[in-house]
């Protein structure tokens, strides 16, 4: 078994991008592509705080399950994909993590609510939301 030992990889074509080879070497990605840019876990509940970040400048409670996400480094448009998790507070509520429409989303920042099954508005005790599109 062999280790490499390096603090920067550089593609040798453009600086920026570097291509992976996938299983059965019949594909190709592109690294950087396929990184999540952007990710926050949380406590909604009570006095919101974020547990852990990578890319979080803040979070913003905008009332009962409404939150926003305002990110450190932008990224380039408003086209970028989110995906997230949400615990209830209990086992009697189930709930789910959404974008409420697409002015939900821009560049700096994400508002998201989480929601119980019957559509209304309920804060949870973790959050996390993952990022992933082209930074600024």
């Amino acid at each position: 078994m062999s280790t490499i030992l390096v603090n920067t990889l550089t593609g040798t074509s453009t600086a920026g991008s570097i291509a992976v080879t996938g299983e059965g070497n019949s594909t190709t990605t592109n690294l950087q592509q396929g990184l999540c840019k952007a990710w926050t876990r949380y406590n909604g509940n009570g006095t919101v705080a974020i547990d852990d970040s990578f890319n979080t400048a803040s979070l913003t409670d905008n009332g009962t399950g409404i939150y926003t996400t305002a990110w450190t480094s932008a990224f380039g448009n408003a086209n970028y994909s989110a995906a997230g998790f949400c615990e209830s507070l209990s086992d009697a509520d189930s709930a789910m993590v959404v974008q409420r429409s697409s002015d939900s989303f821009a560049a700096g920042s994400l508002k998201h609510s989480t929601m119980r099954g019957d559509n209304n508005f309920i804060d949870s005790r973790r959050i996390g939301i993952n990022t992933f599109g082209d930074l600024a």
